[in-house]
């Protein structure tokens, strides 16, 4: 049996998806369903039950955990701009503080999602050798850093396995509003007016629309996630992106392409709330994990975003 926390979630989703393909169903699923049309993400999907992310923990109790050989926990609150700290401290840190003790104690395998957040504006590089002196530049990467450092502290991270995401896309993001991909916003401008808006740079070394981010398919996500579940070798907190810095115009004409569509592209004013906490620059460090996974090979960011479109955003059924 495996639990599945976020398992109605974008990244989460996905992996279900995933685990069904590879014949696993045996799956205890919870989440939060109390956004409009998350619920179908688990459409076309086989678990044993779901269980709602408030009941989750009587739940436990009152069912024993001793079938349970993994919790895959993804679910947290993913949103950069959320303003209350209580709120994320409690949901991402603490939540899941109770959830690794569990299965720590049963010795029940724990993955767990951590975030690129967590490096804020990459001053200290992005090696997911080094956790302490980071400075995260939003309370969601705040929550996520101090859970890591839990993890590092307790000498927990030789006993399980943490992703640090950094800018995954795909399909099933699609109840995820504003802190869905850029593919996905940027389709649905060009389909409703040709165009796509991005914001300017305010830092001489970066041209409009040259900020970088390393941008991951969500299928090589839960491709390695995937691997990790039953190999007990692989342990410690790992940077999962592609390696390779993209910038926002190079993601955007993608779509274009992958849309039949000639690029236009319009630069607008960055709000004032986001000048302060934006990243111009991120690339995820990945030698560690391909310590583990020398031969994988990540999807090249034009054929990621031509599946997602072409097979997901423009088919008629939308979901993974």
């Amino acid at each position: 049996m495996i639990l599945l926390t976020g398992g109605a979630g974008f990244i989460g989703s996905c992996l279900l998806r995933k685990l069904n393909d590879e014949g696993i169903k045996d799956i205890i699923v919870s989440d939060n369903l109390s956004k409009e049309d998350k619920w179908k993400n688990l459409r076309g999907k086989i678990f044993h039950t779901y269980v709602d992310k408030n009941e989750l923990f009587d739940f436990l109790e009152n069912n024993g955990v001793d079938d349970i050989e993994a919790i895959i926990h993804l679910g947290a609150c993913s949103d950069t701009t959320e303003k209350d700290a209580n709120y994320l401290l409690k949901n991402n840190y603490q939540f899941s503080q109770h959830l690794a003790s569990i299965a720590f104690e049963n010795d029940i395998r724990f993955i767990f999602a951590s975030s690129a957040a967590t490096y804020g504006d990459g001053s200290n590089g992005y090696s997911d050798r080094i956790f302490h002196n980071l400075k995260p530049l939003n309370c969601y990467g705040f929550s996520k850093h101090i859970f890591d450092l839990w993890i590092i502290e307790n000498k927990l991270d030789t006993n399980c396995v943490g992703f640090k995401f950094f800018n995954v896309f795909g399909p099933n993001e699609y109840h995820k509003g504003n802190m869905a991909s850029m593919v996905f916003k940027s389709f649905n401008q060009i389909s409703d007016t040709g165009r796509v808006k991005l914001f300017k740079s305010y830092k001489q070394e970066f041209a409009n629309g040259e900020q970088k981010r390393d941008f991951v398919y969500v299928k090589d996500c839960v491709d390695i996630i995937y691997k990790t579940i039953d190999n007990k070798e692989i342990n410690g907190i790992f940077n999962l992106g592609t390696g390779t810095a993209n910038s926002w115009n190079t993601l955007i004409k993608a779509v274009f392409s992958a849309m039949g569509r000639h690029p236009i592209i319009e630069y607008i004013d960055m709000p004032d709330n986001l000048k302060y906490q934006y990243q111009y620059f991120t690339v995820a460090d990945i030698n560690k994990l391909l310590e583990y996974f020398p031969n994988y090979e990540f999807t090249q960011l034009e054929d990621a975003v031509a599946d997602y479109v072409q097979n997901y955003l423009l088919a008629d059924d939308i979901y993974l």
